[in-house]
């Protein structure tokens, strides 16, 4: 909880920080990464530097944090940082590294609020920063013992056993420890970070879907991110689909995310677009090993049946599932309906559970769409590749 002193500061500061946050936060990139450019060897993703999209979304979680220490100073944080928290332990994020974190951020407040940044001002928001870096390595912590390690024992070597290629662009890996050691065990939903060295020396870390996996072995599917626009390709997709294959070891950490099927007997609903399908198959895969008769509604976007990853194998999980069904909406081609996902019409089960998974724009359309259908936004859990831009923006 904030003092009263550092509250009033806050408040009364909080419109402008929040504006210049997008400035704040770039600063803070560029000065740290330029004095400590080790810290993009498998810690920062430079495509998402690149774009802007990691800055606008630290500024967007330490405006969320703010707001809540001054709207609601009794509630608990963990809601709202849980998701930071498990991609920070997919990564191996450790305590020390919030006080560089610190340094680099508190240069870039005074350099862009100037005069504005008094002594009073700055003190107030390092408080700010100190209970959320707190309450992130609490949560870390808790996360990383219960994974019987700390973030230095994050990475392990996986051999790949299996390439699958599931459409042109998507391609399932599946993994075996190298090192013999017992399989972590995970939750459906799930991802893992894949490290990687570049081709010029530096190492990038990605998080993908655990997508299946036995007692040997596990699953993920990755997608090849062309360039589109001004975005580059993704490299680390692209050096994964043009050199990995059967005997290669990669270095994979535990599993972590938050977004993971519930226990119970309450109805799901599985919504996805493109690649965002892939935290569903694992749930599927789940409720299949089950044997479950829970009602299970999945519906689907995408470009085609050709780009449509684990197409017939979520078909196959759905058939097998006795109170699953299934729709998808096809852009071009297939027998499905055709166009962008609209729910009208669409039977929604009474209290179900909605997970939605896939780009901004749609999750941001579906969820618009169920809200006015009637289901609580208690009621429904979303996962994002990449920085959570929603955090900010929701």
């Amino acid at each position: 909880m904030l003092s009263t002193e550092s509250a009033a500061t806050v408040r009364a500061t909080l419109p402008a920080v929040a504006g210049a946050l997008d400035a704040i936060t770039a600063r803070f990139y560029d000065t740290m990464l330029g004095d400590r450019p080790e810290l993009l060897d498998g810690l920062f993703n430079r495509g998402n530097q690149a774009s802007g999209d990691q800055r606008r979304a630290l500024a967007g979680s330490i405006a969320a944090f703010a707001a809540l220490l001054l709207e609601q100073p009794e509630e608990r944080p963990d809601a709202l940082l849980t998701r930071i928290a498990h991609k920070h332990v997919s990564l191996g994020v450790t305590e020390d590294q919030y006080v560089v974190v610190h340094k680099y951020l508190f240069d870039a407040i005074a350099h862009t609020l100037g005069d504005a940044a008094t002594p009073g001002v700055v003190r107030a928001w390092d408080e700010v920063y100190w209970l959320m870096a707190g309450a992130l390595i609490a949560l870390e912590a808790r996360l990383y013992a219960g994974r019987g390690h700390t973030g230095r024992g994050v990475w392990r070597p996986w051999r790949v056993a299996r390439r699958r290629q599931e459409t042109p662009d998507t391609a399932s890996l599946t993994l075996e420890p190298e090192d013999g050691a017992p399989l972590p065990a995970f939750l459906p939903g799930q991802y893992v970070s894949v490290r990687t060295r570049m081709p010029d020396g530096v190492r990038q870390a990605r998080q993908y879907s655990l997508t299946g996996g036995d007692g040997e072995r596990r699953r993920i599917t990755v997608k090849r991110l062309r360039a589109t626009g001004t975005d580059p390709a993704g490299e680390v997709s692209t050096l994964l689909h043009d050199t990995v294959v059967p005997g290669d070891v990669l270095t994979v950490s535990a599993p972590a995310g938050d977004v993971t099927l519930s226990e119970g007997d309450h109805p799901l609903v599985l919504v996805s677009a493109g690649i965002g399908c892939t935290p569903m198959v694992a749930m599927l895969n789940r409720l299949a090993e089950l044997g479950s008769e829970r009602r299970v509604l999945v519906l689907h976007a995408d470009r085609g049946p050709l780009e449509h990853a684990h197409r017939e194998e979520t078909a196959a999980l759905v058939g097998a599932l006795p109170g699953a069904s299934a729709r998808t909406w096809y852009e071009t081609g297939g027998d499905a309906d055709r166009g962008l996902m609209d729910l009208e019409g669409v039977d929604l089960p009474e209290g179900a559970e909605v997970y939605l998974c896939g780009p901004l724009p749609f999750m941001r359309g579906v969820r618009a769409q169920l809200l006015g259908a009637g289901v609580p936004a208690r009621r429904i859990r979303y996962e994002v590749f990449g920085p959570d831009l929603w955090l900010g923006g929701a």
